[in-house]
């Protein structure tokens, strides 16, 4: 028997005309955290920009600003995993792997500042309370996490030099993380020209010399 898409979508918990709207309020709390800055983001904001007549709309698809962000959050790293993760993928050696890394993490900032921005002040608006989104602290040990493997890996392989691989991996991040700063600071800054002399440059702190 055939079952429509709508009704499978309402047995999953939410209509299509839910989802759009939870879609439509995680927008606009992107786009706002974006320009205005994780601690001055408000219900009023969001809902200001997303169009809706009151921050009850809000309420109504989302219990908290915690649960919110969490989406929010979710919903960036989607989009990074989706922009990243083929890159890395297709990349045929494990230095390769590296190099698509960082290099399409800052193509994924060029393309995607208002994600990127929105995720770091959401990271540093949190960090030090109690509702710290939970897909904030995943998505840091995830991508560390990530970096180690890809350097194991290629140390099994000989192609990175004897390099103590979460050490490396924590440099590779920071400097990532720290390019995203600079460039909030620094309108301008060519991410694809930075992207391409970062990984020159852990490239060769992690060649193998064989």
């Amino acid at each position: 028997m055939l079952v429509s898409a709508k009704r499978v979508s309402e047995q999953g918990g939410r209509t299509f005309t839910e989802e759009a709207r939870r879609a439509q309020i995680v927008r606009a709390a992107i786009d706002t955290v974006a320009e205005h800055g994780y601690p001055n983001t408000s219900f009023s904001k969001i809902a200001q920009r997303a169009g809706l007549s009151s921050t009850g709309m809000i309420s109504y698809y989302f219990a908290g600003k915690a649960e919110l962000f969490d989406e929010v959050v979710a919903t960036v790293l989607r989009a990074a995993e989706e922009f990243v993760g083929p890159r890395i993928q297709h990349a045929p050696t494990y230095r390769a792997k590296l190099r698509a890394y960082i290099e399409s993490n800052l193509d994924f900032m060029a393309k995607y500042p208002g994600h990127t921005l929105a995720l770091a002040e959401i990271v540093i608006g949190t960090r030090d309370r109690d509702n710290v989104p939970v897909g904030a602290i995943n998505q840091a040990t995830a991508s560390i996490d990530a970096l180690v493997d890809c350097l194991d890996k290629g140390l099994a392989a000989g192609e990175f030099a004897d390099v103590e691989p979460r050490v490396m991996a924590v440099a590779i991040r920071g400097a990532i993380d720290n390019t995203l700063r600079h460039h909030k600071l620094t309108p301008g800054v060519d991410l694809e020209s930075y992207g391409s002399k970062l990984a020159d440059i852990f490239d060769r702190a992690t060649r193998s010399a064989s």
